[in-house]
């Protein structure tokens, strides 16, 4: 069944008239078409009957006659009401709860007659949890590329050398690689400034016996990689290798219990347990991972209140820290596919 057809279906099984799909991220899933339309109106409706039509602002309408999309187009001005070219009322209307606005929200009431709205958010989330095999195919290659960044960091450190000036020379010398866009602003941290999980990189100079921390990834195709690796730069402090060592084991003891049918809270017990034991509990402050796809942070949540079970397909992150302030900041992540019978580490730069 295509992924329209299990949309229609489940608009049918809540007996609703439509869904309103507005995340650009979602309807390009949907379509096949890809568009960042600032505060312009763009979005995706499916009728009960199977009907699609994408509103887009006029100036993208030929793009989208070139995507693969097949469905109707209404094309508007920017000094036109676009709601006004498409005559339907609706008595219910399935939404992106997470994601449309107040303002959006009014206008469809109004120019529908929208009686009630319920939610397709967990739906479209299902329908990207497990990936097709071309999907696959694009986000081993995105991880291959973070490999890689990795290692142009990794070879760029010197003492002297600013956070800042790493990311830049990191995200300049991958472009030669082919890659246009970095899924996130690329994260480089020096030594004790590591310790804020989600540090700023910026004039702090690398000196020696410390660890660098790199949190990055890159878009192929589409589709988002992000691990993150932390080297050491000379002999980093017993205590901060210590550190290293226990973060290691946690992330490579979750990963070995990767299958389909394990709990996703299962993987956060597993490494949290072994940070906890060593004594470094109170120094693992965020859950242990998260999904993967056409968004770096997407569906499912990798954490001690997610009982929901592995499937084949899935691709999601592992990624434990430990972060003493003053001492150093240690994470270390993979982006992990759930095979068949166990996993496939997509992300392979040396640990």
């Amino acid at each position: 069944m295509t992924k329209i057809a299990q949309l229609v279906q489940t608009i049918q099984d809540k007996q609703a008239d439509a869904i309103w799909v507005s995340n650009p991220i979602n309807i390009f899933y949907l379509t096949g078409f890809k568009s960042e339309p600032h505060e312009r109106l763009f979005a995706l409706l499916i009728t009960k009957e199977g009907q699609q039509t994408l509103f887009v602002p006029q100036l993208d309408v030929e793009e989208v006659k070139a995507s693969p999309y097949d469905g109707d187009i209404i094309g508007y001005l920017d000094t036109e009401n676009p709601y006004a070219k498409y005559d339907a009322k609706f008595d219910t209307l399935l939404i992106e709860e997470s994601h449309l606005t107040v303002q959006r929200y009014n206008e469809l009431q109004t120019a529908f007659g929208v009686q009630s709205f319920n939610s397709i958010d967990l739906t479209l989330k299902q329908l990207r949890n497990v990936k097709t095999s071309d999907e696959i195919t694009a986000m081993r290659q995105a991880a291959q590329l973070a490999d890689k960044c990795v290692e142009i960091g990794t070879a760029f450190l010197k003492v002297g050398v600013t956070e800042r000036e790493v990311v830049n020379h990191i995200e300049n010398e991958i472009k030669k690689h082919g890659v246009s866009e970095m899924s996130f602003d690329t994260m480089v941290l020096f030594g004790d400034h590591a310790a804020a999980p989600h540090g700023t990189p910026g004039e702090r100079k690398l000196q020696n016996d410390e660890y660098v921390l790199f949190d990055l990834g890159v878009i192929y195709d589409y589709y988002c990689s992000d691990i993150t690796r932390t080297v050491a730069f000379g002999n980093p402090s017993k205590e901060a290798h210590n550190i290293y060592h226990i973060v290691k084991q946690a992330e490579q003891t979750a990963i070995e219990a990767i299958k389909p049918g394990v709990p996703l809270s299962e993987l956060d017990r597993i490494a949290r347990g072994i940070i906890e034991e060593a004594g470094y509990g109170e120094y693992f402050p965020h859950r242990l991972g998260h999904g993967l796809g056409l968004e770096a942070h997407e569906y499912q949540d990798v954490s001690h209140t997610n009982h929901n079970l592995l499937e084949a397909g899935m691709v999601i992150t592992i990624e434990p820290g430990i972060y003493v302030p003053n001492v150093a900041g240690v994470r270390i992540e993979d982006d992990i596919l759930v095979t068949e019978n166990g996993y496939e580490s997509l992300s392979n730069a040396p640990k």
